[in-house]
């Protein structure tokens, strides 16, 4: 074994260079040509390859720094040149004895045994430092044929992923660890069984070819250099979509293995370069969408997205994230649109009593210390009306062969935040007072506005009243928030002259819209539902029957 000082080598002209992946680690087998570290300069980037196969020693570089032709980038252990080196000298000295030697030799390693099974433990090699990692994958089974240095596992610390190679050639006898586990340095990950013993035959062919031909083999040989840099990635333009994305060949790799858009990932890597923990993380949160049925604002299924436009081109634009809250209830919203088959009803609701029953009210419910808005009523009204009409307070079961029927009257009520739309839900709302739903109704809003809600403050709602009375409008078609099947939209009210029988005369007017899920409700049952919602609400009175 001999040790072997690895170097930067010609990087075209380009110096001072950037590290911005460390391929290997300390103890790790590399082959010639495998990627030690991932350099980038001004214009590309490119995979610095091991000059022959060998052993990793010492690494004498780290993510970050910069690099030139000739800089040290560590130390690894080779086979010793030996007798390899030195046959094609004897062969040149030799003329005639050099083929009857290798004559005399090719019989003798055709002789030699096939080889003997041995069984040996797989460890884990250094981690440069980093201890008890996450096992998150687990890349082989017991049985399975592996390659020296394919992957067997990949463990997680703090800061990066890494696979962790095959030591040797093999078969998988047994696995000693699972996802989840925790490894260091020196752990044992498994059983391989190997074969040893005997000569490879291609050795001793190599030297087959008589004296006179050996210098085609050498001018052959001097011929391969130029063309290795041909094949170098940074020379080779990329036409892919994700052409102009800054990340390493390695990240490039793993991205095709995937099939992923590079250009679709987030980058969070220095100078916005994507990394391989960027492209677990959007594989991750696609798989997640996809178990979820989840869709974004972009498309739904079988729905092409919307394509891109740079806005920038019609004037200035300023690029903002979206909020957290917002996000999910754009998700929720087409998510809502796409599965719900929507049918809006209209109505306006004559609430001059009302209105002036809740005037009358207003000094006893400041004494409570309530104020007392329409709100309560339009709770209060949607309570009985789910009562009345059934069909209206259920859910559609997941199978899409059953439909849960509720006992119970929770309400969601959409209040307008500063982060975003949050639909609060208020509890058991026909077996509470109008005092008790005010109260309950501005405290929950309240809570909405500050950012205290708990998920649970948000879940159970049976039905959903969204109100823009305060804001405007004449009228609006609200979207069932799944899996409740109605939602009752409120508009402004507005005072309009209607016909008593006799004469024209002012009443205050509120619009309603109601839209349902046409797969739980038919259309008679929900003119019979906005319809007693409407007396209701012209008549509180009628809550009392």
């Amino acid at each position: 074994m001999a040790k072997q000082v690895i170097k930067v080598p010609d990087l075209g002209g380009a110096d001072q260079v950037d590290v911005i992946e460390i391929a290997v680690a300390v103890g790790d087998t590399v082959a010639e040509e495998d990627a030690l570290i991932v350099v980038e300069g001004d214009k590309a980037s490119m995979d610095v390859p091991a000059p022959v196969a060998g052993k990793i020693l010492s690494i004498s570089v780290k993510e970050g720094d910069k690099v030139s032709e000739g800089d040290v980038i560590g130390e690894m252990e080779t086979e010793a040149a030996g007798d390899a080196a030195e046959e094609p000298a004897a062969e040149e000295k030799a003329e005639e004895p050099a083929p009857a030697a290798a004559a005399e030799e090719t019989p003798a390693a055709a002789a030699a045994p096939a080889g003997e099974e041995k069984e040996e433990e797989l460890k884990v090699p250094d981690l440069g430092g980093a201890e008890s990692v996450d096992v998150i994958e687990i890349s082989v089974s017991a049985g399975d044929t592996v390659e020296e240095g394919d992957a067997l596992i990949v463990v997680e610390g703090d800061k990066a992923s890494m696979d962790v190679p095959s030591s040797a050639s093999g078969t998988i006898v047994s696995l000693s660890v699972k996802e989840g586990d925790k490894v260091s340095t020196g752990d044992v990950i498994g059983v391989i069984k190997t074969v040893s013993g005997g000569a490879p035959a291609p050795a001793p062919a190599a030297a087959a070819p008589a004296p006179a031909a050996a210098p085609a083999p050498a001018e052959s040989a001097s011929q391969e250099p130029p063309a290795a840099p041909q094949k170098d990635p940074h020379l080779e333009r990329d036409h892919t979509p994700s052409a102009e994305v800054y990340a390493g060949p390695a990240v490039r790799k793993l991205a095709r293995e995937l099939g992923v858009t590079l250009n679709k990932v987030k980058p969070t890597g220095p100078r916005n370069r994507v990394t391989k923990d960027d492209l677990h993380a959007y594989v991750k949160e696609q798989v997640k969408k996809a178990e979820s049925g989840a869709v974004g604002v972009g498309g739904g299924i079988g729905i092409a997205p919307m394509p891109e436009i740079d806005f920038s081109q019609f004037g200035p634009v300023n690029v903002e994230p979206m909020s957290k809250i917002h996000k999910l209830t754009a998700a929720n919203m087409s998510r809502n649109w796409l599965n719900v088959p929507h049918v809006t009803q209209f109505d306006d609701a004559d609430i001059t009593e009302l209105e002036d029953f809740r005037k009358s009210m207003k000094a006893e419910a400041e004494k409570r210390g309530v104020k007392l808005t329409p709100v309560p009523f339009l709770l209060k009204a949607a309570a009985a009306a789910l009562r009345e009409v059934p069909s209206f307070n259920v859910s559609l079961h997941n199978d899409g062969e059953h439909i849960v029927r509720k006992d119970y009257v929770h309400i969601g009520m959409a209040v307008d935040t500063p982060k975003g739309l949050m639909v609060p839900v208020i509890r058991d709302v026909d077996k509470k007072g109008l005092y008790e739903l005010a109260e309950e109704a501005t405290a929950m809003a309240v809570a909405a506005r500050d950012g205290k809600l708990k998920p649970r403050d948000m879940q159970g709602a049976c039905f959903t009243i969204s109100s823009l009375g305060a804001i405007g409008g004449t009228g609006f078609t609200p979207i069932v928030n799944a899996p409740e099947v109605g939602i009752l939209g409120v508009s402004k009210l507005a005072v309009r002259p209607e016909w008593n029988g006799k004469e024209f005369v002012p009443r205050q007017m509120l619009p309603l819209a109601l839209s349902y899920d046409h797969r739980a409700v038919n259309g008679g049952d929900a003119g019979r539902f906005l319809t007693y919602l409407a007396a209701v609400l012209g008549d509180v009175r009628r809550l009392l029957l």
